[in-house]
């Protein structure tokens, strides 16, 4: 463990969960749903296996309606002004040299409910899923104002600076490359781990996709079916244009708008499209399809590479999103198409049966297959600071 978990106030004993499990504490953030998701399926890991799990918003933690300010202005941002979620990114988020704003300000506002929360419920281990969360936790441990271990699991391709504060006892990364910027950055252990997904992704049958297909059938026979995501909030750059293109060359594009409904009204007027709002059957979907063409290499993307489903970055919305769609190219797990020539060809080749179909799937699963599974190294960090605590 961190050296600092050795100097931490010792907490009033609490009574232990089922089968004298942990307590996890996870903090999300209602940003989009790909925080959530993660979030959700940690707990419901947790719970299967005996343990005692809950997910906090860190937006709702925030005073002043601040949580409700933030969300507004991001979403606003990336649907209205990109240029300026991307000048924000540049100074706040994108790694490099030099001293820049920093995100603990703001999250040391939540730090007093976040510390009532964690003392109520009796958390072994807290685990930030965003990168405020990460801000936040870090701040406290750093203070010896949290007694528990803070394991960051970092759920983007990219990682960037916010994700990091030297307070955090672990850092859990998707690539190793990441993991290496972590421990340089902060000096606190990182690793890798197994992206967190649903089983359902990673299913060898999955019961909706044939009701899914039946419908791509009939809209567009002989089609392939191209899913276009453009996250919860229906984000995208000029998904007109691409969704025309796509149809044009013979593919039944379906987009995923989100809860954007003008979009959907907007796009369900174009011939053969199918334009969705909120998707509940997401495994089917995707099991169905034969590639995702993706904007921001958020958990849509990475479900994608759970199903078996080829991914194509295109137009990925700034910051973030481009960095993620590009970080995921290098690492060989997907592709990323610059124009629409090379949007054509890759899904030429990645939607009809081949080598390069083959590779590009096998490449996405042996993320899953490769990595340690995330709760696993979590709990193994609150067992280790519980025998600690122990031996005092």
């Amino acid at each position: 463990m961190h050296p600092r978990s050795s100097s931490v106030p010792r907490r009033p004993a609490a009574p232990r969960g089922p089968q004298g499990g942990r307590r996890l504490l996870v903090i999300s953030a209602s940003m989009g749903a790909g925080h959530d998701t993660v979030a959700a399926e940690l707990v419901r890991r947790a719970r299967e296996r005996g343990d005692t799990a809950q997910t906090v918003d860190v937006l709702a933690l925030l005073p002043y309606g601040l949580g409700t300010v933030l969300r507004c202005f991001y979403r606003g941002s990336v649907r209205h002004f990109p240029w300026a979620y991307a000048a924000l990114y540049r100074l706040l988020l994108r790694p490099g040299a030099g001293r820049r704003p920093s995100g603990t300000p703001l999250a040391r506002l939540a730090g007093d409910r976040l510390r009532e929360l964690a003392a109520r419920t009796g958390a072994d281990v807290v685990v930030p899923v965003f990168h405020l969360g990460a801000q936040l936790t870090g701040h406290l441990r750093d203070r010896g104002l949290l007694p528990v271990p803070s394991v960051v699991l970092v759920i983007d391709f990219e990682l960037h600076r916010q994700w990091l504060h030297p307070g955090n006892d672990h850092c859990l990364c998707l690539t190793e490359e990441a993991a290496r910027e972590a421990r340089g950055n902060t000096g606190t252990p990182a690793e890798t781990c197994g992206p967190v997904v649903a089983p359902e992704f990673s299913a060898g049958r999955v019961p909706g996709a044939a009701q899914w297909r039946e419908t791509f059938d009939r809209l567009g026979p002989g089609r392939p079916a191209v899913v276009l995501s453009a996250g919860a909030w229906g984000v995208g750059s000029h998904l007109d244009g691409t969704v025309r293109l796509l149809a044009d060359h013979g593919y039944l594009p379906v987009v995923l708008c989100g809860d954007n409904q003008r979009l959907r009204r907007t796009l369900s007027g174009t011939p053969g499209v199918l334009a969705l709002g909120w998707v509940t059957d997401m495994p089917g979907l995707l099991h169905a399809a034969r590639a995702l063409i993706d904007n921001a290499a958020g958990q849509t993307a990475v479900q994608a590479l759970a199903a078996g489903l080829p991914v194509v970055g295109h137009r990925p919305i700034p910051g973030h999103g481009a960095d993620g769609v590009r970080r995921m190219a290098a690492l060989g797990v997907s592709e990323v198409a610059e124009d629409r020539t090379a949007l054509l060809e890759a899904l030429a080749r990645l939607t009809a049966p081949g080598p390069d179909r083959r590779r590009r799937i096998a490449a996405g699963r042996a993320l899953f297959t490769g990595n340690a599974d995330a709760l696993t190294l979590v709990t193994d960090l609150a067992d280790a600071a519980r025998a600690d605590v122990r031996r005092r």
